[in-house]
């Protein structure tokens, strides 16, 4: 296993490639384009990427311990997949566009300022998250655990109460339609 240790990686192209046996502790990567590549078993601890390309990257078995991403285009990249053990993410100012989490926990997982569309949020554990100022564009909460989440600030999302957990849960009085969806109603200001 190699390890890189407190690095930064600038405008590294690994578009279509294959990382294997590599751990990145305290790295930071920016612009860097991992469009379609493979990073399965790769771990990455405390690192931090910035304005980097995640379109259909592979995750499978990848450790992603105190992972933050700024200003990534996340499209399409399976997260379910990761290492489940201590696996913690944070997304800021990112496009995180058809990507999954089914059954993953995310307790006080913080997503900012992001667009968030089509996600699947299955099964997911996203106690005490917040998604601030976040499109939620035809994301899926199905079965999650969503109490004390924070979606106050939050646009466009469809959480049916009867199929989520949602005590405590915050919402703005304007964000309540998200919560009637299912029932067809109208409501007017």
């Amino acid at each position: 296993m190699k390890l890189h240790e407190g690095k930064t990686f600038n405008k590294v192209n690994y578009a279509n490639k294959q990382l294997v046996n590599n751990e990145f502790s305290n790295c930071v990567f920016v612009d860097c384009d991992f469009t379609k590549s493979n990073f399965s078993s790769i771990d990455f601890v405390d690192c931090e990427f910035e304005s980097c390309n995640f379109s259909l990257t592979v995750l499978k078995y990848a450790g992603l311990k105190d992972v933050h991403f700024k200003d990534c285009k996340v499209v399409g990249v399976d997260f379910s997949a990761c290492n489940d053990f201590l696996f913690s993410v944070k997304f800021t100012d990112c496009t995180l566009d058809y990507a999954t989490f089914h059954s993953k926990k995310m307790k006080s997982t913080v997503f900012t300022n992001s667009i968030i569309k089509e996600v699947d949020f299955s099964e997911v554990d996203l106690s005490q998250a917040k998604f601030v100022n976040c499109d939620l564009t035809r994301s899926i909460f199905d079965r999650s655990i969503l109490d004390k989440a924070d979606f106050s600030s939050a646009i466009n999302f469809d959480i049916n109460p009867e199929r989520n957990r949602l005590k405590k849960a915050v919402f703005s009085s304007s964000g309540l339609i998200g919560l009637l969806a299912k029932y067809n109603l109208v409501v007017r200001d």
